[in-house]
């Protein structure tokens, strides 16, 4: 028996912790991460309020500091400039130390000053929330005592203050640019650990997330299950928040006989989708290549190797595998055309100073010369593209 206020059999404690954390879980992806970072809803003062006591009270993390690392990552991903990417420092070190990597760069003030913008700097903020940061925390281990009794009431406390440091800066920015599925072959390692979001409030689904940062719903399959969007929704059904943008969903009408602006905007919109139905193409393209290319290389190849070299990112591939890409290129003319020709689609949605006619020149240019190149995966995927909708 406790000799606190609740007295609760073992599984009891248990669930209170899972519960607790499940709140402090909430309130990073909903206010910390999709409202703060990213701008992807508006929240009332109502929630927002409480979303920032309650990170006070659990986790002692300042708004400021959390959004502008975020955003900082997202900005840097897979570079040495970002704060956690596990392609750089090593997964063991993002994993089980990912909080001192985040205490670090929370240091930066560069990185403060630069993406912390727009984080709130009201009363409660100057006073309370970023003036004494620890004290929260503090609190809560003494009322996690006093309503549990003091060993079970520090054991929950416990809990509560490595869920967020081990979940989140450890599993979250560690496995979710390591290991999953990935539906978007967006630029950076990002994955999808598993299809349903509820253990870690639908942040699982971390590769929906990167290709669609200002996305307020992170789920995009049918099987797939953000909780954090079930409590979005909520709020919004009750006048609490507003959803400012969703992953965008490919539409698709009759194949038009010539690309048009509205093609164009169609492609680029849905980039992500487009790139994906691509890469796919290159796997199958490798698929049927890949006796040509074992015997070229003396026997020494898998179809595993070759369908990454070929998918994957040149920023995600190694020096040893750009240099084996490049001599599986040099003797085989499709998978030449089928990687340039990668480059040139991916160049219509990247930053640059050509203007909407010479990019729907470049789309016409690039249908036109997939579907006379005889390589029936790249005639296919084209009348795919030319099926995409505005």
């Amino acid at each position: 028996m406790s000799s606190g206020l609740i007295d609760l059999p073992w599984w009891g404690y248990i669930v209170v912790t899972l519960a607790l954390t499940h709140v402090t879980i909430a309130s990073v992806t909903i206010f910390l991460h999709r409202h703060q970072a990213h701008r992807a809803l508006e929240l009332h003062p109502l929630p927002a309020l409480f979303f920032r006591t309650w990170l006070w009270l659990t986790t002692g993390m300042v708004t400021k500091e959390w959004a502008a690392i975020h955003r900082k990552h997202h900005a840097k991903c897979e570079t040495p400039e970002d704060p956690h990417s596990p392609q750089i420092v090593g997964i063991n070190k993002v994993l089980w130390t990912g909080v001192f990597l985040y205490v670090k760069e929370a240091r930066n003030k560069d990185t403060l000053q630069r993406y912390g913008h727009g984080t709130p700097d009201d009363w409660f903020e100057r006073h309370i929330f970023s003036a004494a940061p620890k004290l929260g925390i503090v609190i809560t281990l003494i009322v996690d005592s006093i309503v549990f009794g003091v060993w079970p009431g520090v054991l929950i406390w416990g809990v509560q203050m490595v869920w967020i440091p081990f979940w989140a800066a450890g599993v979250i920015n560690g496995l979710g640019h390591f290991w999953g599925y990935r539906n978007y072959n967006c630029a950076d390692a990002s994955t999808n650990l598993i299809p349903w979001g509820i253990l870690i409030g639908g942040e699982e689904l971390h590769n929906n997330h990167h290709s669609f940062a200002t996305s307020a719903k992170l789920s995009a399959r049918w099987y797939e299950f953000d909780i954090g969007w079930v409590y979005i929704r909520s709020l919004e059904i009750l006048g609490l928040a507003r959803v400012k943008k969703v992953i965008p969903t490919p539409r698709f009408g009759v194949a038009k006989a010539r690309a048009d602006f509205d093609m164009l905007q169609a492609v680029i919109t849905h980039r992500y989708d487009v790139m994906t139905r691509y890469v796919q193409s290159l796997g199958q393209i490798a698929k049927d290549e890949f006796e040509a290319l074992k015997a070229q290389s003396g026997g020494k190849l898998n179809i595993k190797d070759v369908r990454r070299w070929l998918t994957a990112d040149e920023a995600q591939l190694g020096a040893d595998e750009r240099q084996r890409l490049a001599t599986l290129l040099k003797d085989n003319a499709r998978l030449q055309t089928v990687v340039a020709m990668r480059q040139e689609l991916t160049a219509l949605w990247a930053r640059s100073t050509a203007t909407r006619e010479q990019l729907l020149q470049q789309l016409q240019d690039w249908i036109a010369r997939a579907e006379g190149s005889g390589i029936r995966q790249l005639e296919d995927f084209s009348l795919r593209l030319r099926r995409y909708a505005a």
